[in-house]
This record gives structure tokens, C-alpha cells and sequence, in this order.
């Protein structure tokens, strides 16, 4: 006899959080968002972990690596989609971990007897002021001087016939630093000696990065910016269980610091067989595993070595399985029972699997409320989509600026290889829309947004620390009209710029 669940699942947006005591210590500035991405065991630190709870979706009309680097900038991580081959996703993550925090790999270098016109058509493709010249013109050749274009006029020179060498400062009056630099350390150096810039080079001459006095200054916009132990930014990737013998070598050559199972449900022996293939062949490496929204389905992925458990089946705004197929469950009810299934896991083994609430998150208290609920940090895909860094076109539509999205099971992205149906190529039906959401700007400002209201709701709830917040927030049930008296009613609101959403 099929079983029935005597309740009806919930929303984010049918609860509240109840405020609870503030002491004079709680301020927003006080409050520490840093939280685990992969399991660990009691008394241990967890191999990784996020300063601030966001990771963006693997999705290919949101996660590439213009927006990993930019969330890796504000804390967080982006899971490269995997719907491409795998050549392209591994050459996505190198890219992010070659962009080394303030350290810039260069992409502008000439020989000495190249021409001055060589320097004006780099200068010209890539907007590069600073050339460093190198002995074979390589990014990584031994370093022989740094040309600008203030080194010569454009009016008192045949820049065909007139050689770089001639008018490069010579790497004998350069002043250069050691690989292993730190930024803060470099910064020093260029702003004692006056400089707009610093070659890092090592111990046998040749270039490693440049770091520009303005990269300081970014570092310092992002003090939460999420490095590995080589001050490169942390990036994730999605895989599937078809290709991942293949796939997941690959995107560990290239320096992937996570990997998550991609598929539209997770409860499956497909998605076992994935983590135990893996686990077994690259014992390292990191992998989470989902969607999930129970506590079986928590249970049988963490048996299976699940790293993390993304929890969500349906809640996502382009997402409409639970039209097509009629499977999922209401976000918040989820996310509320498969913490408990982990805090029991936690109890009866002594390993802690943190668990990733993905979907469901329309309004930025949402993230708050998922986080009390037990996530340890969420998923979002609309979200991040609205931002200039996601990776898809800005529109005009009906007056209005937009951004396209669309989703992973729809036909424009034709990833059939998330469904685990055992060889199935691919579906006869769309589990996801084609769509438009509007334009936000820039992710930077949208994240601070969002992470100044979780703290400031934190300290509501008087709490200092996720795991603070989990332990001490009050959460209720809602009724429409209460919902209804939340928002602004009875009145003729003004155009304002203060309203973030």
C-alpha cells in the first residue's frame, strides 16, 4: 500500500522567523558566515568550507567562469555546468584557478625585436596599457623588460621598423618579486617604489604573474574572497553518472576544488555507483550528490559517500518536473526533514554531511529561513542568472531590461544526460521553460544586499553563526492573510531605488 504523508509539504513562503533575544554583541558586523561544503568528522575542520552560504547553479545559463571567479570574489562557489564537452568545462575551470587572485597570468607579451606596432595591436585586442616583454614572447618566458605605451610617442616613431628592445625598460632596471609573494607584500613593494605594477617572476628568470596596483585595491573590496592554499579562487563543477570516468580526470587536472552528481533526482542506483567508482579511483576528490528530498534519499546518499546533499526536487522557477511528472515535495518541508535525517547521522557516526537546499528561494529571507531550517548553505540558480556575470544575453523586452534563463531539463539546453534512466538518450518531454528574468546589475552589489539582510535577520533571531541560528530560531507557520499583511497594503507606494527586490 503506497504510503502517505499525513501533512502537506511547505514553502519558504509560508513561515516566518519569531524574533529572539539580541544581546549588545550581536551586530551584523559581528556575524560570521562561513560554513562547510564537504562532510568531516567530529572534532575535525572540514576540508572546505564557504565564507558566506551560496553556491550557483549548474546550469549553463548561469555558472560559468566569469561567474565563478566573481562569486569566488564575494565568498561563495560556482558549480561549472556540465552540460558541454568536457574539454570545454576542464578549460572553464583552469581558467578560474589561473585567474590567482590579484595575480594576473599574462595574456600581453612580445619579444624584444618585435616591432612597436606589435605592442599597439596587443594594446588595441586587449585594452593592455603594460606588455611584458619576454624572451620568446611567451606568458611564461624569461622575463627581458616591461614596455607601456608611455614609453614611446605615436607621432615621433615608425612603429613598424622601431624594436621593442630599443624603448622596453630592461629587466636589469626592473624592480620584480619572487614567486610565493603575497599580494599584500607586492602591493608594498609597488606603492614604496612608486610603480602601476610588479612582474613575480621565479628563481630562473621567467614570468609567473603580474599584479597591478589596482588588483590591491579589488582584493580589499572582497575581503571574504574564497582562495585555496596557492591564493587561487575556489571553483566547482557538476558531472553526471554516464561520463564521469572520463570527466572527472579531467576537470581534476585542471584544478577543480568540488564536484557535484547533477541529475534531477538522486535517489538512485546510478548516482551510487558514481560516488563509489569515484571515491575509489580518486579517493580525494570531493563530490556531492542529490537532488534529494527526504529522509531516505538523505540516507542512502550519505551511505554511499556522498561529500554533500543537495535537497530539491521541483522548487526551481524554470523547473516544472512536478507539473510533467508530478514527483517533488514543498522546499521547506524537505529541507526541514532531511536536516534532521543529517543531525542524526551526525549523532550516530561522528561525520557531519552538510546539506545544499537548491530551489525554492524567491525572496532573500528565503535563504535565511532555509539556513534556520538546517541547510548549511543554498543553491540558487534565477538568482545569479539576473547578474552581468551570469553568461547569457542582456535584452530589452517590452521596455525592460532582461537577462535569458533557462533551464537544465528544457530543450535549449538538451542536458538529457542528468536524467539517471539507465541508458535512456534522451527525454520525449521538457522537465524545464525557456525564460527571461529581469536584469539586477552587478553581482557584486546584489550579494552585499543579500548578505546584509541574513545578518541583520541573524541578529534578530540573536544568533552569530549559522549553526547559532539553527540552534536558536523560532520558526511559524504563516496563513495567507498574514502573508498578505507582511507586504505594503492600504497604501500608494512611491517609485523608490530603495527597494532591493
Amino acid at each position: 500500500m503506497a504510503y502517505f504523508f499525513e501533512e502537506p509539504s511547505h514553502t519558504f513562503g509560508e513561515y516566518l522567523l519569531v524574533p529572539g533575544y539580541t544581546s549588545a554583541d550581536c551586530i551584523p558586523a559581528n556575524v560570521n558566515l562561513v560554513t562547510p561544503v564537504v562532510k568531516f568528522k567530529k572534532g575535525e575542520k572540514p576540508a572546505l568550507s564557504m565564507n558566506i552560504p551560496l553556491v550557483s547553479a549548474v546550469m549553463q545559463s548561469v555558472s560559468d567562469d566569469k561567474m565563478a571567479i566573481a562569486l569566488a570574489k564575494e565568498g561563495g562557489i560556482s558549480f561549472i555546468y556540465g552540460s558541454q564537452t568536457i574539454e570545454n568545462q576542464a578549460a572553464m575551470v583552469a581558467r578560474v584557478k589561473g585567474y590567482k587572485a590579484g595575480f594576473v597570468t599574462s595574456d600581453s607579451n612580445v619579444k624584444p625585436e618585435d616591432s612597436l606596432q606589435a605592442v599597439i595591436d596587443l594594446k588595441e585586442r586587449t585594452g593592455h596599457s603594460t606588455v611584458a616583454v619576454t624572451a620568446d614572447g611567451t606568458p611564461n618566458g624569461k622575463l627581458e623588460g616591461i614596455i607601456t605605451s608611455r614609453d614611446f610617442r605615436l607621432d615621433r616613431v615608425d612603429l613598424k621598423n622601431s624594436k621593442v628592445s630599443d624603448f622596453m625598460t630592461p629587466f636589469t632596471e626592473l624592480i620584480t618579486g619572487q614567486d610565493g609573494i603575497t599580494l599584500a607584500e607586492a602591493s608594498d613593494v609597488i606603492w614604496n617604489n612608486k610603480l602601476n605594477s610588479l612582474p613575480i617572476i621565479d628563481k630562473k628568470g621567467n614570468l609567473k604573474y603580474m599584479v597591478f596596483r589596482k588588483d590591491y585595491a579589488s582584493h580589499e573590496e572582497h575581503p571574504l574572497e574564497l582562495l585555496d592554499s596557492q591564493q587561487r579562487y575556489i571553483v566547482g563543477a557538476g558531472i553526471n553518472t554516464r561520463d564521469y570516468m572520463e570527466r572527472v580526470p579531467a576537470l581534476l587536472e585542471a584544478g577543480v576544488d568540488v564536484m557535484t552528481l547533477d541529475s534531477s533526482e538522486g535517489f538512485t542506483e546510478w548516482q551510487r555507483r558514481a560516488l563509489h567508482d569515484i571515491h575509489e579511483k580518486w579517493p580525494d576528490a570531493k563530490v556531492g550528490a542529490g537532488n534529494v528530498v527526504d529522509r531516505e534519499g538523505f540516507l542512502f546518499l550519505a551511505e554511499a559517500g556522498a561529500d554533500f546533499v543537495k535537497i530539491g526536487i521541483g522548487g526551481g522557477s524554470i523547473c516544472i518536473t512536478r507539473e510533467q511528472k508530478g514527483i517533488g515535495r514543498g522546499q521547506a518541508t524537505a529541507t526541514i526533514e532531511v536536516a534532521k535525517a543529517r543531525d542524526e547521522y551526525y549523532e550516530r557516526t561522528g561525520i557531519y554531511i552538510p546539506i545544499c537546499s537548491d530551489g525554492g528561494i524567491v525572496h532573500d529571507y528565503h535563504m535565511t529561513l532555509a539556513l534556520a531550517m538546517g541547510a548549511d548553505f543554498v543553491m540558487l540558480g534565477r538568482y545569479f542568472a539576473r547578474f552581468d556575470e551570469s553568461p547569457t544575453n542582456k535584452l530589452i523586452v517590452n521596455g525592460s531590461y532582461v537577462k535569458e534563463y533557462w533551464g537544465e531539463g528544457s530543450n535549449r539546453a538538451r542536458n538529457w544526460q542528468r536524467y539517471d534512466m539507465g541508458g535512456a538518450s534522451k527525454l520525449s518531454f521538457e522537465e524545464g521553460v525557456d525564460s527571461y528574468v529581469p536584469y539586477a546589475g552587478s553581482l557584486h552589489d546584489n550579494v552585499t544586499m543579500s548578505m546584509s539582510k541574513i545578518r541583520h535577520t541573524m541578529c534578530n533571531c540573536g544568533a552569530m553563526t549559522i549553526p547559532e541560528l539553527q540552534q536558536k530560531a523560532k520558526i511559524t507557520l504563516v496563513s495567507q492573510a498574514s502573508i498578505a499583511e507582511g507586504s505594503a497594503h492600504d497604501v500608494i507606494v512611491k517609485n523608490t531605488t530603495l527597494r532591493a527586490e
